[in-house]
């Protein structure tokens, strides 16, 4: 792999699109091993440039700066508890500009990087509200008035971070000089992203308003001392469900990729070690799975209780360094969702919530307002309780079942020519991906990194289910069908994903079939929903999108987790449990040989 120059799988594009399909898989999942995305390292100094300038250095210079504290001096602004709540903001302000997660290449954004800003102000975009019957709330089309709800909201996050600090007697008597954040901007900003949030659910999920609105609800009503143990009770709730999340056969097949794509891990020995057999079987290997739950599950549920209840010094300072490390091991790792700026303040904030004000110093548990507490403790554990019994209510993001392998994911495939109706009857922020990428690479190579998406995908436990269901469906007339991995694709439709499959569900289909007008057959997807904590088995759906869901069914989790990414045994068992009457998929012919005259 070059600075400039990324390292494509060694085949030919022409004769990599004459195989197979679970051919393709075979080889760009083998390449995955050895090299992950393949992206060029000059990717990977953007993204740490970003990380380091914009949000490190920037969100220091605000957060300090603004609240009269001395950026250059750490022992003034650490323990300030306006600083941390400025540099949530800072956080928030980024996200919902669309410059944090899911920003640039690795998310699927090559051209433009960022997407968000160009969604939200933009009229007739497609906007998705989380609930059919929340009055105000109804329709797919973004309006004026929340190109104005975005506005306002981008406004008000402004105004929280350049006024300064608003005076606090409790603050003063704990030694605390520069003041809280005006707990009036705080209280606006949290009504205003619920009110658009409960319009476009994509909007709240991009501000990652699950773990940010509790805190600004904090910062807006709660006193000093309940402020700060409620922020310790949320971050752990936050650790702690994705700890517990990761229980279950998918998260160990979620590490071997993510090692695989590490930029500062060249030794391909060392990559293939987390497999069982390179290349023969790419399951998870012992080491794989030690790594996944020790490194992962363990670290995440144990560290985090530790800091919570510990009044132990040298506990606190030992668990906060692994919680740091932790945090820091996640960003080197760049993640296709790149949540850099997440990892980067939930590190800052192991050592600001439990050093800087420590249990031990009158911010414990037992420091805190009783019914407060309570009343914190039922707010945050809410949706994660509900989130994994019923995940087809709750997001994964607000479930607090971050990168644990259990989500909701889909396959979209489209007969010869119909993918080109995207960019010709949608308003969206950006061009599809593949568009993207060949007007940098050619159309050849974009294909390829297409593909390798598909690759990256059948190396988790739904991309063996999603591959077994299209084949399924689709049968060898897949091999001629134009296959994308539906997160990559939404990414240019709504503006931004973070691996939630609820953001391309059947209602976002329709959205789509309004606008574009597929005839049956054109347009099939798969489409699997999470894994709920109490079942063995996940449920998935068939859309095509010209009739709707035209097939629902189960299939068991350690059927997919047994499998190799490109089947060898043929497609997973599934039980069919329904299928509309009559339905039987509208075939097409095979394309002709010359790809550009199918585009044509």
């Amino acid at each position: 792999m070059g600075f400039k120059t990324g390292d494509f799988p060694p085949v030919d594009p022409a004769r990599l699109f004459e195989l197979p399909y679970l051919e393709r898989i075979k080889v760009l999942s083998r390449h995955w091993v050895e090299y992950g995305f393949g992206t060029p390292k000059m990717t990977h100094v953007i993204y740490l440039a970003k990380l380091l300038v914009v949000y490190v250095v920037g969100g220091l210079l605000i957060s300090a700066l603004t609240s009269g504290l001395n950026p250059l001096e750490f022992s003034s602004w650490w323990t300030e508890p306006i600083f941390y709540q400025k540099l949530i903001l800072w956080t928030v302000f980024l996200e919902a500009l669309g410059a944090g997660g899911s920003w640039g290449p690795l998310a699927g954004h090559f051209k433009p990087f960022t997407c968000g800003w160009r969604t939200y102000l933009k009229v007739d975009t497609i906007r998705q509200a989380p609930w059919k019957r929340v009055p105000l709330t109804g329709g797919d089309r973004r309006t004026g008035v929340d190109v104005l709800l975005y506005a306002a909201v981008i406004a008000v996050l402004l105004a929280g971070l350049l006024l300064p600090g608003t005076a606090d007697a409790d603050l003063t008597q704990l030694g605390f000089d520069a003041g809280r954040v005006m707990p009036a901007v705080a209280a606006v900003l949290a009504v205003l992203m619920v009110t658009l949030g409960l319009r476009d659910k994509v909007f709240f999920l991009q501000a990652r308003g699950e773990q940010y609105l509790p805190a600004i609800i904090f910062f807006a009503a709660f006193p000093v001392v309940d402020m700060i143990v409620a922020l310790k009770v949320l971050i752990v709730a936050v650790w702690f469900g994705a700890g517990f999340s990761k229980f279950g056969k998918h998260f160990s097949m979620v590490v071997p990729p993510m090692v695989s794509n590490t930029p500062w891990l060249p030794s391909k020995a060392v990559k293939r070690m987390h497999y069982k057999d390179f290349p023969r079987d790419l399951r998870p290997s012992y080491r794989g799975s030690l790594l996944a739950h020790v490194g992962g599950t363990f670290v995440e549920i144990v560290t985090p209780l530790v800091l919570l209840f510990t009044v132990n010094a040298t506990v606190a300072l030992l668990a906060a360094g692994v919680m740091v490390c932790f945090h820091l091991f996640i960003t080197s790792t760049f993640p296709l969702a790149v949540p850099l700026e997440w990892n980067i303040l939930f590190a800052f904030a192991a050592v600001f919530l439990f050093l800087g004000h420590p249990n031990w110093a009158g911010y414990g548990l037992g420091d805190m307002n009783p019914a407060l507490l309570a009343l914190t403790v039922v707010g945050v554990l809410f949706f994660p309780v509900l989130g994994n019994l019923r995940p087809d209510l709750v997001s994964f993001l607000p479930s607090m079942r971050q990168y644990a392998g259990n989500w909701a994911s889909a396959m979209w495939a489209f007969a010869p020519g119909a993918e080109d109706r995207l960019d010709q009857h949608l308003v969206k922020p950006s061009e599809m991906t593949v568009k993207q990428l060949s007007a940098l690479y050619g159309p050849e190579a974009a294909e390829v990194v297409m593909h390798q998406l598909l690759g990256w995908r059948a190396m988790h436990s739904q991309g063996r289910a999603l591959n077994s269901i299209m084949i399924n469906q689709l049968g060898a007339d897949i091999d001629h069908y134009t296959l994308r991995e539906a997160e990559f694709s939404t990414n240019c439709i709504i503006g931004f994903n973070f691996g939630d499959g609820h953001m391309h569900d059947a209602r976002f289909i329709e959205s789509l079939q309004r606008r574009c007008g597929f005839r049956p057959g054109e347009f099939v997807v798969v489409w699997i929903e999470s894994q709920p904590v109490h079942r063995n088995h996940l449920r998935y759906q068939v859309i095509d999108a010209a009739l709707g869901v035209v097939e629902r069914g189960v299939y068991r989790a350690e059927d997919a987790v047994a499998e190799q990414p490109w089947l060898p045994n043929g497609p997973i068992a599934v039980d069919v449990q329904w299928r509309m009457r009559g339905y039987e998929r509208v075939r097409y012919p095979k394309p002709a040989t010359d790809r550009e005259e199918v585009q044509r």
